[in-house]
């Protein structure tokens, strides 16, 4: 595998074409490779970048202490088959006077997330398009644990024309459900065992909507799974259109349950396609 950390040393080492590109941020776990893995089978060259990004990250919020781990990261994408990892520093990344962005208006960016973290997908938007422009994939992979986020990376390229396809692989879980991030390693043993609240909240909405109930049903479930546990502070539980993210009244096909929230040493988010 070859490591470059500038934008000169990536596109000599860039091929003309077939390109897959898995952009991270790094402190890798079995959901990135598990869109390693999509790409090696579908692209016969594969990229992978790691850059913590700050501007996506609010005030408050732990760009300082995000987890980082490049040697490990290098070794496990070694093992995975990647050809290049793009790995560049923040200098390289936004030069001196560096001053666009990107932003992707409406709802899509305007509810959810991007209400709790203003400025979040503005963040999003510049380095996966600055990403997207130096690399040049054919194909770039998302998972969806990050819902929200695909679907804005797939307006931004409708809309900007890129000439790429995003793709969108299921998310990974641990055994009792719960999605895996990085974050996750902020849990601490007490708080891990009740770490699958959103996971279980989501669930029951799904259950309910399997059985026939109404939308007021599957959100009052949802609700009553999230207050057992006292010390979460949640941020949104929601039936969401599965492609502009607006709330339902009704059910519609691929309707997605989100969800977010905190606990005390860590925020996490899930969402779980809950009417087929």
């Amino acid at each position: 595998m070859n490591v470059v950390g500038t934008v000169a040393e990536l596109r000599a080492a860039l091929p003309r074409e077939g390109v897959g590109f898995v952009p991270t941020m790094g402190y890798l776990h079995r959901g990135h490779l598990a869109l390693v893995e999509r790409a090696r089978k579908e692209n016969p060259f594969v990229v992978v970048s790691i850059f913590v990004n700050p501007l996506q990250f609010g005030p408050g919020e732990d760009y300082h202490r995000y987890p980082r781990d490049l040697e490990r990261d290098r070794s496990l994408l070694e093992e995975a088959g990647v050809d290049l990892l793009f790995a560049p520093s923040v200098e390289e990344m936004y030069p001196r006077g560096f001053s666009t962005r990107v932003s992707v208006e409406g709802p899509l960016t305007a509810l959810w997330e991007g209400e709790v973290r203003p400025g979040h997908f503005q963040g999003v938007a510049t380095v996966v398009a600055r990403l997207f422009l130096l690399v040049r994939p054919e194909r770039a992979y998302f998972g969806e644990k990050d819902y929200q986020q695909l679907l804005v990376i797939r307006k931004m390229v409708r809309d900007m024309g890129f000439p790429l396809e995003v793709v969108g692989v299921p998310t990974v879980r641990e055994e009792d459900g719960l999605a895996l991030s990085s974050r996750n390693v902020y849990l601490s043993p007490e708080t891990r065992g009740k770490a699958n609240l959103l996971y279980r909240a989501l669930s029951a909405m799904r259950e309910v909507a399997q059985a026939g109930g109404s939308v007021a049903e599957a959100l009052r479930a949802g609700e009553g799974v999230l207050a057992e546990v006292p010390e979460f502070r949640k941020d949104y539980l929601a039936l969401v259109h599965p492609e502009t993210l607006l709330p339902l009244s009704d059910w519609v096909p691929g309707a997605r349950g989100i969800a977010a929230g905190r606990f005390p040493e860590v925020r996490l988010i899930d969402n779980l396609e809950v009417y087929p």
